[in-house]
């Protein structure tokens, strides 16, 4: 059985409940599919458990004490990893994507978060809660560009988006926002920080008209989807439905225009927001 102490939430909890879980299963002489189908789950989620890349629920947690005979550990010290400053429809991915090796990610009504600008992110939380007080909204773009530092690594993870143009086409938040959040994306683009690719107007219709898809490989974890939309969002580790949104996420990426001729696009449409806000 794990040991008796609770976990100290500043240490990683979610890495000590996954280390926790790994020896407890091991010490159980089951393999991780064998607990999945204990558990009525895949081996690849009993994998992102132990890797820290998915969140213990109460249920599973339950089900863990029962099946390894750690009496309440799990149950008692899933409350520290489980603590996020995210919305919950999305914290599961927000603290996947801070582990990913890689993302690709297709945004089709907004910028994607990791290269929105403070400007750009106010703008957007305002258009969510019109009614929240300054604090709240403040407190949202806090959390929203601290998700960026992760790009502060010169080398990764892999970022690799493409953006519908209606996304670059929305003024949000005004001209001068707009120039500076593209100006941003130019940038990470040119210090080949990030891989920016633009699915034009004129590529019509395609598979990912409804939302958003974000994938996301790790290094000791099976690959991630995340799909979001209005207020909701539902991560998938399944692999026949990771291996569908990454064919629709390659077939969008052929689609789009060149990473040459999409940072072309995006500083003329940079000069057209600075010429409007002049006028």
């Amino acid at each position: 059985m794990p040991g008796s102490r609770d976990l100290d939430p500043s240490s990683s909890p979610r890495a000590l409940l996954g280390a926790e879980l790994r020896h407890a299963r091991e010490k159980a002489g089951l393999s991780q599919e064998e607990l999945g189908q204990r558990l009525f789950v895949s081996g690849s989620f009993i994998g992102q458990l132990e890797a820290g890349t998915r969140r213990l629920q109460a249920e599973y947690a339950r089900l863990l004490d029962e099946e390894l005979g750690t009496g309440d550990f799990f149950s008692r010290n899933r409350g520290a990893a489980a603590k996020s400053k995210y919305p919950e429809h999305f914290a599961e991915a927000a603290e996947a994507e801070a582990r990913a090796t890689a993302i690709r990610e297709f945004a089709s009504m907004l910028i994607p978060g990791l290269l929105q600008t403070p400007a750009y992110a106010r703008a957007v939380c305002r258009a969510y809660q019109p009614t929240a007080p300054d604090e709240e909204i403040e407190k949202r773009v806090a959390t929203r560009m601290e998700r960026t530092h992760i790009l502060d690594d010169p080398t990764k993870p892999l970022l690799w988006a493409v953006i519908d143009e209606s996304a670059l086409r929305r003024v949000t938040g005004g001209p001068h926002v707009m120039a500076e959040a593209l100006r941003h994306i130019i940038d990470l683009a040119r210090r080949s920080r990030t891989i920016v690719q633009v699915l034009p107007f004129d590529a019509g219709a395609h598979p990912a008209m409804q939302g958003c898809v974000k994938l996301m490989d790790f290094t000791d974890a099976p690959p991630l989807a995340y799909l979001e939309g209005v207020g909701t969002g539902r991560l998938d580790d399944d692999p026949a439905t990771v291996a569908e949104y990454r064919f629709y996420y390659e077939f969008l990426a052929a689609s789009a225009l060149s990473p040459k001729k999409s940072l072309a696009l995006l500083e003329a449409m940079t000069q057209d927001y600075d010429h409007e806000e002049h006028a």
